[in-house]
């Protein structure tokens, strides 16, 4: 079936909304919306014919057996001739090995979450169906089994990011409850009214609502450190911000709007000088890089399992040892006491302390089989391997016309994340992402990327956004740009 359209203009909503049922007295010839999909061609005499493919299908199954071992030979984890890392990689996440709406699966959302590997799904699957019992509780084989696997699992995550003791790991259920648990026991106990705290306009919305939420009872005052011409937080300005009113300062390692990356322990000596704690936001950083936390000097430092080929539901909080001794507990229950009177209760010491209730066992194994998998690969090679991802992606979208990237040009000086946030004049990024997915198989994010302040100063409501992972090619980029390019095409046609 084939209509015959005159498209009202997309500048300023996405065609999702055009195509509501709300105006369908306006486009009555429209029989099904947009986002229903259901498959429809749209004739116009400018274009050819297009069709709009939706539904998909698992490719050959040959991705099933796991080559985690290829990555590296010799244990020096020198990559096979003839392969980039992401072709060996690739094997181990079936999930890629698939085709979507008639095209073979391009991820590229890496920034929202990662693919698991065979590795991890197989230890989920078999605490779950060899050992699953409740940690801590139980003297039984299964239980000390569950315990042994789920405090290693803590263990790794220290290793991982160099903590100094395993018990400077809290796990949290994601990165933004570590944050509020660094808000409401730490920040309600050190804060006070005339204290500050300074953030900067591009972090994600879980490191700035927490500390609004702290401030208004404490009387504290939050100070936003803006952004430079190149679109990177202004370092000099956070400078001029600190004194010693303020007692705590957070920050993102990696944008996960901009992609640039905050030279954190600059920052953190400058405010220790003052006397103020650093909190470190390094959900796009810990999957990406070395992240090593005494190197760094960040007083705390949260990640999700969820950005780093690790389950969801699952995230951790580093804290310094001292600073998490002297904090209060968060929730209260099992596992966090000591000892429980009918008038009165005594703590258990950190990480105990903070974690209440049962934990997400099979999760914590989960993440700890990532990092496995993750050192395996060894994070020097991903972030090198990532470093000349980013730029051919940068310089690749950056040669589309009537295009705008946010963030930073990478440079020899500048480093830039594998991610890139755009806009692309009179389309809306909504449109672009349905598009480059109905059409080309090509997963994008659109909306404000939790950064709707960052967005606001921008200039726009939201932008589109591609972000890669070890395992995607310089071909998943072409395809995206091919993709992108069709899209283009596609909506201007009807301008």
């Amino acid at each position: 079936m084939a209509f015959l359209c005159n498209f009202p203009s997309v500048s300023h909503q996405p065609l999702s909304k055009l195509f509501s049922s709300s105006s369908s007295s306006s486009l009555p010839y429209l029989e099904n919306t947009f986002l229903k999909l259901r498959p429809f061609k749209i004739s116009n005499p400018n274009r050819h014919n297009q069709t709009i493919r939706l539904g998909f299908r698992r490719l050959s199954s040959s991705a099933t057996a796991s080559v985690s071992s290829s990555i590296t030979k010799e244990g020096e984890g020198e990559l096979l001739e003839s392969t980039s890392l992401a072709d060996i990689a690739r094997l181990d996440f079936p999930i890629l090995d698939q085709e979507v709406n008639g095209s073979r699966l391009v991820y590229l959302d890496n920034a929202a979450t990662s693919q698991k590997p065979l590795a991890v799904l197989k230890a989920l699957q078999h605490y779950y169906g060899t050992y699953n019992s409740n940690v801590h509780r139980g003297i039984h084989f299964l239980s000390a089994k569950a315990t042994d696997e789920y405090e290693l699992a803590r263990k790794k995550v220290a290793t991982f990011i160099n903590a100094s003791e395993s018990r400077e790991i809290v796990f949290t259920r994601n990165a933004t409850e570590a944050i509020n648990l660094v808000a409401y026991t730490w920040g309600y106990s050190n804060l006070k009214s005339g204290d500050e705290i300074v953030l900067t306009i591009a972090e994600h919305h879980s490191a700035i609502v927490p500390w609004q939420l702290v401030a208004q009872k404490v009387g504290a005052t939050l100070k936003f450190v803006s952004l430079t011409e190149e679109q990177i937080p202004d370092i000099e300005q956070l400078k001029s911000l600190l004194s010693k009113k303020t007692k705590l300062v957070v920050i993102h390692h990696v944008s996960n709007t901009l992609g640039s990356v905050l030279p954190v322990h600059d920052i953190v000596n400058w405010s220790h000088n003052v006397g103020a704690k650093v909190l470190v936001d390094a959900c796009q950083s810990v999957p990406h890089m070395v992240v090593d936390v005494q190197s760094l000097d960040a007083d705390f430092l949260v990640a999700s399992s969820h950005k780093m080929c690790g389950p969801t539901g699952i995230g951790f909080l580093y804290g310094k040892s001292t600073l998490l001794s002297s904090m209060p507990p968060f929730l209260g229950g099992g596992e966090m006491i000591a000892d429980v009177f009918l008038d009165h209760s005594t703590y258990a010491e950190p990480p105990s302390r903070f974690e209440a209730g049962t934990p997400a066992i099979g999760e914590a194994i989960g993440l700890g089989a990532a990092i496995d998998y993750l050192s395996h690969i060894g994070m020097q090679k991903i972030h090198d391997y990532e470093t000349e991802l980013a730029n051919y992606l940068y310089h690749s979208l950056s040669s589309i016309p009537n295009i705008q990237i946010y963030g930073p040009a990478p440079s020899e000086t500048t480093h830039r994340a594998a991610l890139c946030s755009f806009n692309v004049n009179n389309i809306h990024p909504t449109d672009i992402a349905t598009f480059l997915d109905q059409q080309h198989g090509v997963a994008v994010r659109s909306g404000h990327h939790c950064a709707q302040p960052l967005h606001r100063f921008l200039g726009v409501s939201s932008s589109a956004r591609a972000s890669l992972y070890f395992y995607n090619t310089k071909e998943d980029v072409d395809g995206f740009i091919h993709g992108l390019k069709d899209t283009i095409n596609f909506f201007t046609s009807f301008q």
